[in-house]
Order: C-alpha cells, then structure tokens, then sequence
C-alpha cells in the first residue's frame, strides 16, 4: 500500500472524527487510527527497499559506466598501437588515442555524476516524504495522548463528583 494513500486515510479519519467541546482537540477512532498505523509501519520498510534499489541501480549505472570506459580505453589503446605502427599517421594516431580517453574518461565521469545527482534527489525527496509523514504519525499520535488524558480527567472529576 502507498504510503501517501495511509496518510490520506490518517487524515480522513482525523476529519470524520468528532470534536471535543471546547477544545481544539477531536475524538479518534482508536482501532482505525491504530490499523492505519500498523499499515505505516509496514509500509515505510517499502519505501526504505525502494531507496535501496536505487542505490543498487546507482551502483550498477556507475559500473556500466566504468566497464564502457574500459573497454573505449582499451579500443582506443588497440587503436593507437595500430596506427603508430604506421610511421607517417603515428603522430595523429597519438593524437586520436589521447582525444578518445580523454572523451572516454569525460563521458564515465558525466555519467557518475548524473547517476550521483539522481540518487541524491531521489533520496531527499524520500527524507523530505518520511520527515513529513513521521510528523503527521507523532502529531497524531501527540492528539490521541491529549484525548487520553483528557478522557481520564474527566472520568477522575466523574467518579469525584459520584463519591461526594
């Protein structure tokens, strides 16, 4: 399940419940705010898995880089051997050879970068997700200890009243 879709879940319970005369506070169905809990609790490991595939993908993207990097290396070293044999090109061959690593290694290193850049704004925006979902879950769960106490209060003053 979607963690967005648990948090609108928490948020039309928290609109359907009823509110406390006098108070800013509301009553909240206990076993339906726990369930969606629950579900939270099991749904932000997902999330976690999610941002571990994509480091796991990081990893991969940066080892293909690396792995074409090498075999362009190894092209353009091929290439560079052959045509310095030839001696009137074996200026322009150590010329051409030098041009391709320097492309290969700009070209592995663009694309670490890129794969660097996509991870660090996929995981900032799952941080920021969590952040705000951790202070949805600790504001509700701040309400329903307020609604707690309250309830207890007034069956305290209750029973107060009854013996008097």
């Amino acid at each position: 399940m979607d963690i967005l879709h648990l948090i609108d879940r928490l948020e039309e319970l928290f609109n359907e419940s009823k509110p406390v005369p006098l108070t800013h506070n509301v009553m909240v169905d206990e076993d339906r705010m726990l369930d969606i809990i629950d579900q939270m609790r099991i749904t932000i490991p997902e999330e976690i898995k999610k941002a571990q595939q994509l480091l796991a993908q990081k990893d991969r993207i940066l080892a293909q880089a690396q792995e074409e990097a090498n075999r362009t290396l190894e092209l353009a070293r091929e290439k560079a051997d052959q045509m310095a044999k030839k001696d009137v090109i074996a200026q322009e061959a150590q010329r051409r050879s030098e041009q391709i690593i320097s492309q290969a290694r700009a070209d592995a290193e663009a694309t670490r970068m890129e794969a660097d850049d996509y991870v660090i704004d996929s995981l900032a925006h799952l941080q920021s997700e969590m952040e705000r979902l951790l202070n949805q879950v600790r504001n509700g769960i701040r309400s329903l200890e307020e609604d707690r106490l309250r309830r207890n209060t007034v069956q305290t003053i209750e029973q107060s009243k009854a013996t008097d």
